[in-house]
This record gives C-alpha cells, structure tokens and sequence, in this order.
C-alpha cells in the first residue's frame, strides 16, 4: 500500500515538474539569461561589434556623473507619480462601480468594455493616441474648438507631452487592474455590509471601514506592480514622442535604447539597465516597509 502511494506520488511530481518545464526553459532563455548576461556586459565597453574591453566598475561610475541619466530618471519618477495616482485610482474606483451593477448580464457587459483596451497592442493603441492628440487635425483639439477652447499642442508641448503619454498607459492598463480588484471585493463577505447597514454606516463609511481594509493585500499588489510598470515605459514614448520635445518625455529606458541602438554603447547602456532594476527592487523594498505588507 505505501509502495503504491509513493509511486503515485512520485508519479504527479515528475508529472508537475513537466508541466511547468516549458515555462521555466523560456522565463531562463528570455528572462534570467539576458540578465546576467547585461550583468556581464555592463563591466566592459563594447559596442556589439569589435572585442570587448573589461573596465570593471567604470560604467557604473559614469552612470553617477551622468547628468542625462539623472534627468531621464527625473522624468520617469514624474510619469511614474501621474501613472500609478491614476491608475489605482480609475482601476479602484470602476471596481467597485461595476460592483454595484445589479444584473450579471449587464455587469459582465460593463466589465468587458472598460477592459477591452488591455487587449490593443501598446503600440497600436500609441499610434490610435497619436492621431488623437495631433496638434492640426486631431479629434480632441476639434472638440475643444467646438466647446470654445483654444487649440492645444499637446505632444508637441514640453508640459503636455508626458501627460499625454501617460494617458495611453492608464487607458491601457487600468482596466486589467479593475479585473483585479473586482475579484477582491467579491471575496468581501455579504454579512460585513448588513451588521454596518443595521448600524447606521452609510456607503461611505462602508468603504472605508470595511472594503478598502479588506482589499490592503490587492492594493499594495497594484501599487508596486504599477509602479515597477511605469519605470519600464518605453512603447508608447517610442512611436508618440521618440523622447521629445527638447527631450521632456525621455525616460530612463528609451535613454538606455539610444545608448544601446543608436550609438552602439551597449556597456554603458548596460550599466544604466543594471542600475535602474537596482532602483526599483529599492523603490520595492520601500513601498513594502512603508505599506507595513507582511
């Protein structure tokens, strides 16, 4: 009997092991492997072509008088700050709108409309974003003009133009973050809301005493997945801004694309790539300690 159940058990084992082996074989060839090998790169100056020379921790140390970085990061925490507010905020508050609806059919109808975005390709959604936001002849400055406002330049503008990128992430992801926080407060037992109903709590204070207590797991979730998402912004500043006007939306990523694919520095760029993922494990850590997760 033993014999017959340790074989059993061997058997699902070996059989999990297989399952998840596909996925394991591809997070190593296009996740881990590349990591290291950026690791590896970034200790040397190579411009992908001739031979490699080792300079050991001399990238990094650029990486510290680089003014341009410093500023490519400026501009991410700014984007990152507009991004995740928005997001956790629209993603939260459609949650618990679609919550409310009565009526699965027409809850279900709801939730399948503020997520259809999250299936568009970023880029496509970009390029959609481009055409909206053009300064001539974009759909949004005509209805401005028909409701008496003035033209605006939008991408074109040094102070509009990372609003206006960040406005495609939000509208791309926040859905996806709803889904996720909708799933949250269906987890929130009925019984809760009668007692503070019998009580006199009003919808308010039903919130804030019971869902939004209930829900702390799932936020600090989307608040670090969000912010760790909005450091790595790179699509839709590519196809709607290519970093400008007078460099206002380059990030810190499509600094390290110019470093890497257009000037052939894939030491240095390297170097900036490793030292970003070391700011955002910080960044982390921080948002952990300071939400008190356990």
């Amino acid at each position: 009997m033993m014999k017959r159940k340790h074989k059993r058990i061997k058997h699902e084992t070996v059989t999990a092991y297989l399952m998840i082996a596909p996925e394991v074989i591809l997070m190593a060839l296009f996740i881990f492997v590349p990591i290291l090998y950026a690791l590896y790169i970034s200790l040397f100056d190579w411009n992908a072509f001739g031979t490699k020379i080792f300079t050991g921790i001399s990238n990094y140390l650029n990486v510290l008088r680089d003014s341009t970085f410093w500023d490519s990061l400026l501009i991410t925490g700014k984007y990152a700050g507009i991004y995740v507010i928005a997001v956790y905020l629209l993603s939260l508050g459609a949650a618990v709108f679609v919550h409310s609806i009565r009526g699965n059919k027409r809850q279900q109808a709801v939730r399948i409309a503020i997520y259809l975005p999250n299936t568009i390709s970023t880029i496509v959604a970009a390029t959609l974003w481009t055409f909206l936001f053009n300064s001539r002849n974009g759909y949004i400055n005509k209805i401005l003009e028909e409701l008496g406002i003035s033209r605006q330049l939008f991408l074109g503008s040094k102070t509009q133009a990372l609003v206006c990128v960040a406005i495609v992430g939000i509208w791309i992801v926040f859905g996806y973050n709803m889904i996720i926080f909708l799933s949250a407060l269906k987890d929130v037992p009925a019984d809760y809301y009668e007692a503070a109903k019998i009580d006199g709590a009003n919808a308010v204070q039903r919130f804030f005493k019971i869902t939004f207590p209930l829900i702390k797991g799932t936020s600090i979730f989307i608040l670090i997945t969000t912010v760790i998402s909005s450091f790595q912004v790179f699509d839709q500043i590519r196809v709607m801004t290519a970093g400008g006007p007078a460099k206002s939306t380059e990030v810190t990523v499509y600094y390290v694309y110019q470093l890497a694919f257009e000037q052939y520095r894939f030491g240095y760029a390297s170097a900036i790539a490793v030292s970003l993922a070391l700011i955002i494990m910080i960044i982390t850590v921080i948002q952990l300690k300071l939400l008190k997760f356990k």
